[in-house]
């Protein structure tokens, strides 16, 4: 059966980056992922990764410190009202960051080079795979089984 309080990323996915939470893109994700880690299953899933660091920078929360609240066992309302509580952002920043972080995409070689590879080795007829939220959808849905 599926447990989300302790996902194991062996077996699932975490949630799409595009799936929100009190108006943040990527936070269920995030969740998943450090709920994952604390409990030993993240597969390849890596958290704090350059797009979780994206999060971090805009609410001034650390990583050590979320990962640390996620391990008292807090769902995803508690989650979403601690982080509230601390990072002192108004609906229209969280609304303009999520649109932002939607639409990311890479900025430089190294960024094109990575998207390039995963892309290559993913899918390398698909051209409309243009955002790092369109590579992680297609790479979670590709990594357990299914077509692309």
């Amino acid at each position: 059966m599926l447990n989300l309080s302790t996902p194991d990323f062996t077996q699932h996915p975490p949630r799409s980056p595009r799936v929100r939470l009190g108006g943040y893109v990527h936070l269920p994700r995030l969740l998943d992922k450090a709920r994952a880690h604390a409990a030993g299953k993240a597969g390849d899933f890596h958290y704090n990764c350059p797009l979780d660091r994206h999060f971090f920078e805009f609410t001034g929360i650390s990583d050590e410190v979320l990962l640390a609240e996620v391990k008292t066992g807090k769902s995803d309302t508690e989650m979403l009202a601690w982080v509230n509580a601390r990072a002192k952002r108004g609906p229209s920043e969280v609304a303009a960051w999520s649109v932002w972080l939607t639409n990311h995409a890479p900025g430089g070689h190294e960024g094109h080079e990575w998207f390039g590879e995963v892309l290559a080795k993913t899918a390398p007829e698909r051209r409309d795979i243009v955002t790092f939220f369109d590579l992680l959808d297609l790479d979670d849905h590709a990594s357990y089984g299914g077509k692309v």
